[in-house]
């Protein structure tokens, strides 16, 4: 994998961590998640 291409994804990553970690756990319920599945959501993003 290529340097920006990594870059993306991080950015990616850090991206998805703070906007869904701001919601509040009403919000996250609403879509289906918890805060605790957030890392792992925003994991996809990174690989």
């Amino acid at each position: 994998m290529n340097p920006m291409r990594i870059a993306k994804n991080w950015m990616s990553y850090r991206r998805t961590m703070a906007e869904l970690g701001n919601l509040s756990n009403q919000a996250l319920s609403d879509i289906g998640i918890t805060r605790y599945e957030i890392r792992n959501i925003a994991a996809r993003s990174f690989r």
